[in-house]
């Protein structure tokens, strides 16, 4: 049965939507019969935040991470910047804030004092610094947590892993790897069983080239890595099918033939899963010794401050991040 968890949240990127969404989330009392929600960030500015929205949400903030009020949003507080902070405004204070908040919720998670991690949005360009050249979460999570990361993408319709995620598309092809292409395959099927208790995964694996490289014509990398990849997987008794022509799989509805889809790089897998599902999906990190998800949205600069946030994403990535572990629990696969 699941029960209640402790969910430690990051604050995202302070000028964007993150915050916005958190406060607007724990509006609605009845999410505390299921979470004790931890968020890491300045009580000052939720506190602002709260009074420019309108909201009601509850705040407790907590010098501790060891008690914590089951039916508020207890706040573990951190330094405010002396610099002001505007709506839909990258800079680079409120790139190091959201990343000062992350740093202090990974702390927490791999300490246990939260069972599972949710991340706001941050801003890839204003992140960067002398302490901090990660592309994004994914990556830092991977070096923190400890394990070979997966990025998988999440919805009811549909599940789609990325072979490669935060990298030039001019790059994609001298990545792939017969070694890496089975890690991801076996990594995609493992998540699946111990992740989302699916007892015997079917895999859709798409080709890298258009029409996965017509026997040559278009690239190389479709015959002489993906399909013996495959091929190999396939006769040792794994359920894993392709390499597809991404245009035509998707064009055909075959993603509903399968348990999931493993695409080569960000723009193959994203298109199709946000277009079929944006607005409600996951991004959830696989392969990690602990949980992380996050929504399917960016910062959303352009609207940040109006009130207009929808917050179906963010819910959907709480309540998959307790799935997940529970589900992790069961398989003692945590």
């Amino acid at each position: 049965m699941l029960g209640k968890i402790k969910l430690g949240i990051s604050m995202g990127d302070p000028n964007g939507i993150g915050i916005e969404i958190i406060l607007k989330i724990f509006e609605d009392k009845r999410l505390f019969d299921f979470f004790t929600p931890v968020v890491y960030a300045p009580y000052k500015l939720l506190d602002q935040q709260k009074k420019h929205f309108g909201f009601q949400t509850n705040l407790s903030v907590q010098k501790k991470e060891q008690r914590f009020h089951k039916a508020q949003l207890n706040v573990i507080d951190m330094p405010m910047p002396k610099e002001a902070l505007k709506f839909g405004e990258p800079s680079k204070i409120a790139g190091a804030l959201s990343i000062d908040s992350l740093k202090a919720a990974t702390s927490a998670l791999k300490k246990g004092n939260i069972d599972a991690l949710v991340t706001a949005p941050i801003n890839k360009e204003t992140i960067q610094s002398t302490s901090f050249n990660f592309p994004g979460h994914t990556d830092y999570l991977a070096k923190e947590l400890e394990g070979k990361s997966l990025m998988l993408m999440v919805s009811d319709l549909l599940k789609v892993a990325l072979v490669s995620d935060h990298v030039a598309v001019k790059d994609v092809s001298g990545l792939l790897t017969t070694a890496l292409l089975e890690e991801k395959i076996l990594g995609l099927e493992n998540s699946l069983k111990n992740d989302f208790n699916v007892q015997r995964p079917k895999v859709a694996v798409l080709g890298l080239n258009p029409h996965s490289g017509d026997k040559g014509v278009i690239g190389q990398e479709d015959d002489q890595i993906i399909l013996p990849v495959v091929k190999d997987l396939f006769d040792k008794g794994h359920l894993v099918y392709g390499p597809y022509a991404a245009d035509g799989f998707f064009g055909q509805q075959a993603h509903l033939k399968f348990d999931a889809v493993l695409a080569m790089y960000h723009d193959q897998g994203l298109i199709p899963f946000k277009t079929l599902t944006f607005g409600t999906g996951v991004n959830y990190t696989a392969g990690l010794k602990a949980v992380r998800t996050s929504p399917d949205h960016g910062t959303a600069f352009e609207i940040a401050g109006q009130g207009t946030a929808n917050t179906e994403s963010f819910r959907n990535a709480m309540f998959l991040a307790r799935l997940v572990l529970f589900n992790k629990k069961e398989k003692n696969s945590l």
